[in-house]
């Protein structure tokens, strides 16, 4: 039995096959990538390691205050409700009345910058202008003292959902 002596044939690849399904692969997850910017506030509030387990079970929850408008006829506003106590229906003088009411509730609760946080949730009438929700919406927010600086009152302000469903 002879056998061959000759060398064995060299097998070659072909990169630039390679190359090419890599940089479509590339470019098919480049293309494809969607960025999303994150979605709601992530300040989390861990609770600080403490002797005493009563203590550190004790969550603290903002205090809210509901706010309701409503809505008269061509979405003029009608009528804020203040926490189903305090209805204001006056227009020359309700959104000062609701920056009052604000004012007291903070002032109940002591010193607002050391305690709770407090959050307001409007109920706004789907059928209501626009102008009337920003209106209500600055005077929470804050006022303008008669020396020029602003007076914060509200720093965190949601709405709750009227879309009746999905």
């Amino acid at each position: 039995m002879k056998l061959s002596s000759e060398p064995p044939e060299e097998i070659r690849l072909n990169m630039t096959a390679m190359i090419d399904i890599v940089f479509q692969l590339l470019v098919f997850f480049i293309m494809t990538f969607k960025v999303v910017a994150m979605e709601g506030d992530f300040t989390v509030k861990m609770p600080l390691a403490s002797v005493n387990q009563e203590e550190s079970m004790e969550d603290d929850f903002p205090t809210v205050i509901n706010v309701s408008l409503a809505s008269g006829a061509n979405g003029i506003i009608q009528s804020i409700i203040v926490d189903d106590d305090a209805t204001f229906s006056d227009p020359n003088t309700m959104y000062a009345q609701l920056t009052k009411v604000i004012e007291e509730k903070l002032a109940g609760e002591g010193n607002p910058e050391e305690g709770k946080e407090t959050e307001v949730e409007f109920d706004i009438a789907p059928e209501l202008k626009y102008r009337y929700t920003v209106q209500a919406i600055e005077r929470v927010s804050g006022k303008i003292l008669p020396d020029g600086s602003v007076k914060k009152l509200i720093k965190k302000i949601k709405f709750k959902d009227n879309s009746g469903g999905a």
